[in-house]
C-alpha cells in the first residue's frame, strides 16, 4: 500500500462538451421508470412526483423526488442544484480557476496546501480506492488524460515522448493528504488531478444529503449515468432501473429494484476514438497511459454514487476477474460486467448483482 495520508475514514469534474469528456466519466445507465404517487398510510400527508433537470459539470444532472406540493419541491429543487453548481466550481478542471486546478498549478508543492472540506472527502476516498485496486483507479491521471483529449479530437495516438512525459507525472502515491489539518501536497512537477472518475458521484450524493436535511428522503439524483437513490418511492419496494446495454443504440433489458444506495456505468458506448483502425475507449488505465481497448461496459451498485462511480471506473481498467475480487470484498458492492473484446458478448455478474436482479430472464452468456 503506497498512500501517504494521514486519513482513516471520510464521507464522501466536469466536462465542456460532450466529445470531450472527463477520463473514468460512466456511460448512462438507461431509463428510470418510476410508479406509485400515494400514501403510505392515512396518516402521511399525499406526495406527488416531481423532477427538473439541469446541466452542471457539463453533463445532465436530473432529479426525481417526492414531496407534497409544488412549492416545495421548487425549493428543494433549488438547494440541490445550487449544491452541485457549488461543487462543480470547486472540482472542475477545465476551469483554470477552480480549486483543484489550483491546487494542480502549484506542483511540486513547497507545503501543504489547505483545502476544502468537500476536495478533502473526494481525494480521501479517491486514494482508498487507488489502494483497493492497486493503481487503476487514480485521480493523478491528469497529465495523461490530457493527452487523450487531444488524441480523441485529432484522432490521432499521442506523441510517445509525450506520453512518456505524462507517465513520469502519474501516481497516487505522489498525493499526500493530511485529513487532520486538512491540507494535501503534490509530491512531483507536473502533475495534475482529474476527478472525471468520482466527482459526479460525489455531487450526486451531496444533492440527494440536501434533500433529505429539507424532510424530502424519497428522492433519486441522476447524473448522466451516476446515480444516487434515496428512500423508494410511495408504496413501491425501490426505483426501478433499467441497466443500458453495451451497445449505444441498444435498449435496456435488465433491471433492478434499487433504494437507499448508488449506482453508476462505465463504458465506451459513447465515448471513444478510432485510430487507425483500433477502437480506444475514453477510459484510460493509468498504469500504462493507453486507453482501453476491450469493448465493455461495467455497471456498479454500491452504497453511495460515491462508491459507485469509482468503483465502476476501476472495474473498467481491471477487468473481469481482478475487478470482480475487488467487488466482491467490498461491502454493499454488486457488479454486472459486459464486454466484446474480440466482438464475442462476454457478461459476468457478481453474486450480490443476481439477487438485485428483476429480469424475467438472464443472459446465456452469465456466469
Amino acid at each position: 500500500m503506497c498512500i501517504h495520508s494521514l486519513a482513516h475514514d471520510a464521507v464522501g469534474s466536469s466536462l465542456r462538451s460532450k466529445r470531450a469528456r472527463l477520463l473514468w466519466i460512466a456511460v448512462i445507465v438507461g431509463a428510470v421508470a418510476i410508479v406509485g404517487a400515494g400514501r403510505l398510510s392515512a396518516d402521511d400527508p399525499p406526495l406527488n412526483k416531481y423532477q427538473a433537470t439541469e446541466v452542471h459539470m457539463a453533463v445532465s444532472f436530473a432529479i426525481v423526488l417526492y414531496a407534497p406540493d409544488q412549492q416545495t419541491a421548487n425549493r428543494a429543487f433549488d438547494a440541490a442544484f445550487a449544491r452541485v453548481a457549488e461543487l462543480d466550481h470547486s472540482m472542475n478542471d477545465y476551469d483554470e480557476e477552480s480549486e483543484l486546478s489550483r491546487l494542480s498549478l502549484a506542483s511540486p508543492t513547497t507545503e501543504p496546501v489547505p483545502i476544502s472540506d468537500d476536495l478533502l472527502a473526494v481525494l480521501l476516498r479517491s486514494q482508498k480506492m487507488s489502494a483497493a485496486s492497486d493503481g487503476a483507479f487514480d485521480v493523478t491521471i491528469g497529465p495523461i488524460s490530457k493527452l487523450w483529449r487531444r488524441a480523441r479530437r485529432q484522432k490521432e495516438m499521442p506523441d510517445p515522448e509525450r506520453l512518456a512525459e505524462a507517465r513520469a507525472a502519474v501516481g497516487y502515491c505522489n498525493l499526500r493528504l493530511d485529513e487532520k489539518a486538512h491540507t494535501a501536497e503534490l509530491l512531483k512537477a507536473g502533475m495534475r488531478l482529474d476527478l472525471g472518475g468520482i466527482a459526479k458521484g460525489y455531487a450526486a450524493d451531496d444533492a440527494l444529503a440536501t434533500l433529505a436535511r429539507l424532510g424530502i428522503p424519497r428522492a433519486m439524483i441522476n447524473a448522466s449515468g451516476d446515480m444516487a437513490i434515496g428512500d423508494s418511492p410511495p408504496d413501491e419496494p425501490g426505483w426501478k432501473v433499467g441497466i443500458a446495454p453495451l451497445e449505444a443504440d441498444g435498449k435496456p433489458s435488465r433491471f433492478l429494484q434499487l433504494a437507499n444506495c448508488g449506482i453508476a456505468t462505465s463504458g465506451d458506448a459513447f465515448q471513444y476514438v478510432e485510430i487507425e483502425g483500433k477502437r480506444y475507449s475514453h477510459i484510460i488505465d493509468p498504469r500504462t497511459g493507453l486507453g482501453l481497448t476491450d469493448h465493455s461496459s461495467v455497471t456498479v451498485v454500491a452504497r453511495d454514487g460515491t462508491a459507485a462511480d469509482a468503483l465502476a471506473s476501476a472495474v473498467s481498467v481491471m477487468g473481469p476477474e481482478a475487478g470482480m475480487r475487488l467487488i466482491e470484498k467490498t461491502p454493499g458492492a454488486a457488479a454486472l460486467i459486459v464486454r466484446a473484446p474480440e466482438g464475442k458478448v462476454e457478461t459476468f455478474a457478481s453474486r450480490r448483482f443476481d439477487s438485485l436482479d428483476e429480469s424475467p430472464h438472464r443472459s446465456e452468456h452469465d456466469r
